[in-house]
């Protein structure tokens, strides 16, 4: 089994046919775009693609609504999925216990330290997709899906008031992706997310112009 075998990501996909879409945000767009920049960080990174293509394809494979309170355990229940799976299905037995790690690490809510180089790549990854024009385009996505108030009439770029995303989409732009640059872990997820937050900047600083 190769990096260029073309019948592997299928492996993948086989499993995903059963992924639950809780909301807009996290479809299969979203992993696919996973993959995707987990594609790119390897190569930059030098890390191990067996560990770290399964990890992305397979790292929401059970989704948790933001709503419960099993929410923190959403990547756990992946990563035990992810590995049966991949164990059934002849995946190298060596790579599963760092697969499990990546796709359990990954989370921003579960806080799990990453203690591989894989497990940085799989977390950047998908902290990249909360970023730029597409992680702007799902924050107002889910806010709309929540049917949460676009910004606070009063004080809409939280300067005197702290961010909250349970009640304003666009607070969740200050409570959560503008922090999200400083979390990064490989060198080229730092410059991937230092560009596409300032693709935010920009953006918030074209909507006070416009709202005043």
């Amino acid at each position: 089994m190769s990096e260029t075998d073309p019948f592997w990501p299928d492996l993948f996909l086989k499993l995903l046919e059963t992924h639950a879409e809780t909301d807009a945000a996290h479809d299969m767009e979203h992993i696919r775009r996973v993959v995707r920049n987990a594609r790119s960080l390897t190569e930059a990174e030098g890390a191990d693609w067996q560990v770290v293509m399964p990890a992305a394809w397979l790292h929401d494979c059970v989704v948790v609504p933001k709503s419960s309170p099993q929410r923190k355990q959403a990547s756990r229940l992946a990563a035990d999925k992810a590995v049966e799976w991949l164990a059934e299905h002849g995946w190298p037995h060596g790579k599963l216990d760092e697969i499990s790690h990546a796709i359990e690490a990954h989370s921003f809510s579960a806080g799990i330290e990453t203690r591989t180089r894989e497990a940085r790549v799989l977390q950047d990854a998908d902290r990249l997709d909360a970023l730029g024009a597409v992680g702007l385009a799902r924050t107002l996505m889910l806010g709309a899906e929540m049917k949460r108030e676009f910004y606070h009439p009063a004080d809409p770029f939280c300067a005197n008031r702290d961010p909250d995303d349970s009640v304003y989409t666009l607070d969740h732009v200050y409570q959560k992706l503008l922090t999200l640059e400083g979390t990064m872990k490989t060198e080229a997820g730092k410059r991937e997310a230092a560009r596409r937050t300032q693709f935010i900047r920009d953006f918030l600083s074209q909507m006070a112009d416009e709202v005043g």
